[in-house]
């Protein structure tokens, strides 16, 4: 398995560095198109910027942090098991056209607004909420997991405004999801997932060794420490969300 992704991400480098400049070039860009919508419309819509399960990849924190693939590449790739999205098996070349596209997408979409994006003009549209309200719902529903103190402090200097209004309502990890597979037998095989669809799952175990099985066989209980925020996308009321931005924006 690591041969294989070593293999894919020389390949890719290879194919930014062939021809550097064809990565952002429209004709890039409009091959991407052409794929995005063969391979991923469905879920996140022809102009991705969602579809009828995806979320916008306009407004993406990781599409928006890519450079030349580096993130966007290992999750078309890789897919994103725990999170019901699958590998996609595109060649380098294919991924980095998709790579444009997605790129372009964000400068349409920049330029498109009143004005650039800017902290101020986040700012005017979103801090509509009560700070005090917030901190009240980030005791209650949050600081089991996150602490002003640790992992959020200074999160607001970290993250312009609608950034991270769009973190805690859609956070996203790179790291690989936690997984316990019990077998037939009653033995509990723990690792990362791997790999999952409606007829296989495979794991990387604790010691680096894949195995895989089938679904029907075994009992998968995933680990996903980002589950409770999407628990809470079902719960959020708008006053909830402006509320909680209100607060994590005093955290400077």
């Amino acid at each position: 398995m690591r041969i294989l992704v070593c293999a894919f991400a020389a390949a890719l480098a290879c194919a930014q560095n062939r021809a550097p400049s064809a990565l952002s070039s429209q004709e890039a860009a409009e091959r991407g198109r052409v794929q995005f919508v063969q391979s991923c419309s469905f879920c996140h819509g022809a102009e991705a910027t969602g579809g009828t399960e995806g979320p916008n990849l306009v407004r993406s924190s990781l599409v928006r942090h890519d450079s030349g693939g580096d993130l966007i590449g290992p999750v078309i790739r890789t897919g994103r098991p725990g999170r019901g999205m699958p590998a996609i098996p595109l060649t380098a070349e294919q991924i980095a056209d998709v790579v444009a596209f997605l790129h372009l997408r964000l400068r349409q979409s920049d330029l498109a607004s009143p004005r650039r994006p800017g902290e101020d003009f986040d700012l005017q549209r979103l801090l509509t909420g009560d700070r005090e309200a917030g901190r009240a719902y980030f005791e209650h529903s949050c600081s089991k997991c996150h602490s002003p103190q640790r992992d959020l402090a200074h999160v607001a200097k970290k993250y312009r405004p609608a950034e991270l209004q769009a973190r805690f309502l859609y956070p996203e990890s790179e790291n690989p999801l936690p997984v316990t597979v019990t077998l037939a037998s009653g033995a509990r095989i723990q690792g990362t997932l791997a790999f999952e669809d409606h007829f296989d799952v495979g794991i990387h175990d604790k010691d680096g060794w894949y195995q895989s099985w089938p679904r029907d066989q075994v009992k998968l209980e995933l680990h996903d420490p980002l589950a409770a925020h999407e628990e809470l996308l079902a719960k959020y009321s708008n006053a909830d969300i402006h509320n909680l931005f209100a607060y994590l924006e005093t955290l400077k």
